[in-house]
């Protein structure tokens, strides 16, 4: 008999992170970071075979096109039994009471399977997310342009997060995604730069023009992952983010990180270029589903 049930507990917590581990082996979490990471509307669920936890989902509100996001993970032992349809309907049926009326979900594109299941509910490609990876090696020290001074956030990270904000808002409405950017200060407060020793503001006469952060990653503090890496408009094109992303470079030889991981998306392939010509190498793309709640 299968069942579901909202996670209460610590212990459903660590089953939950447990299952979606195994499920998606290379974005591991742990109840810890699920807890940190906890916002306003967020559902997480267990599925249960004969008291056995089989399968979860989580739905939550999405950042961006006003929809929810939602995702279903069941063990591959246990799946083509319905416990990805009782999950989907199920988190759909929440996301509807946060007045949501479409999906956001994430596929991997190597996995036919998890991709015929969302086309099932209707959900078609929209978008996509390629992971770039860089080894950390003997890194020199970036030669900056003329003028730009980089501060490390450490020590005044909430004051430097919000006075870069500005910058961040252009870069998230300038950003190629299906549907526009709903993302607050308190969020980014929040979520970004969590690894503030390695996340930097830069400074030209005074002027915020340009940031990038730097986070914790789920493969323990050997692994960093960049946030988001922002150019004020007017100085894009002179070499800002390049040196940027060098000086994490460099701040990660010197402080223990071996391997930094970073996102973009389709239609930001000058990112992804500038990524690559800096030693990054393309590794997964997940495919971004939307369409309407089922």
């Amino acid at each position: 008999m299968m069942t579901l049930r909202i996670v209460e507990s610590s212990a459903d917590l660590e089953t939950w992170a447990r299952i979606k581990s195994m499920v998606v082996p290379n974005e591991p979490v742990t109840a810890e970071q699920m807890v940190a990471s906890d916002e306003p509307g967020r559902l997480l669920l267990l599925a249960e075979r004969d008291a056995v936890a089989v399968g979860c989902g989580i739905a939550a509100p999405s950042h961006f096109g006003g929809r929810a996001f939602v995702a279903v993970r069941v063990l591959a032992e246990h799946r083509r039994r319905g416990i990805g349809t009782e999950l989907m309907h199920a988190l759909s049926a929440h996301a509807r009471s946060l007045g949501r009326e479409g999906i956001n979900a994430f596929v991997y594109a190597n996995e036919p399977h998890s991709i015929a299941f969302v086309e099932r509910f209707g959900l078609a490609d929209a978008d996509y997310q390629l992971e770039q990876v860089r080894t950390v090696g003997d890194e020199s020290a970036p030669e900056l342009p003329a003028g730009l001074e980089l501060v490390a956030v450490a020590g005044r990270r909430e004051e430097l997060l919000a006075a870069a904000w500005p910058v961040a808002l252009e870069a998230y409405a300038d950003l190629p995604l299906p549907g526009e950017v709903t993302y607050n200060l308190d969020e980014w407060l929040r979520e970004e730069a969590t690894r503030p020793e390695g996340s930097f503001v830069a400074f030209e006469d005074g002027e915020i023009v340009g940031w990038a952060g730097l986070s914790r990653h789920a493969n323990g503090d050997a692994t960093a992952e960049h946030g988001l890496t922002a150019v004020r408009r007017d100085r894009r094109g002179h070499g800002i983010g390049r040196a940027l992303k060098r000086t994490q470079l460099r701040w990660a030889a010197q402080n223990g990180i071996v391997e930094l991981v970073t996102w973009t998306q389709r239609g930001n392939e000058a990112m992804q270029a500038l990524n690559r010509s800096l030693g990054y190498v393309d590794k997964s793309k997940v495919i971004t589903y939307q369409g309407p709640l089922p």
